[in-house]
């Protein structure tokens, strides 16, 4: 995975696959906090990340508990997964 837009899109898509509500990808607030705005449960976080790293090809193995922790919003992970995008899983 080569763009921020590129991962932006597989994270967009990971996260409105997980959320209980109906929400189309494109009208999902980057830096609206995941929790708090869309209702994201820990478990289902946990699921999210696991799933992007995976379409993003970015080992979840590259995270700590406090990176997890302060992925709050679209953005955060989005950032994230693009500081390891391209290297070795």
């Amino acid at each position: 995975m080569s763009t921020d837009m590129e991962i932006e899109a597989v994270v967009r898509d990971g996260l409105a696959s997980v959320l209980d509500s109906d929400v189309e990808p494109a009208d999902l607030n980057p830096d609206l906090d995941m929790a708090d705005g869309y209702g994201l449960t820990s478990l289902n976080k946990v699921l999210f990340l696991m799933s992007v790293c995976d379409d993003t090809k970015v080992s979840l193995s590259h995270f700590t508990e406090p990176d997890v922790a302060g992925m709050r919003t679209l953005r955060d992970v989005v950032t994230a997964l693009a500081r390891y995008a391209g290297t070795a899983a």
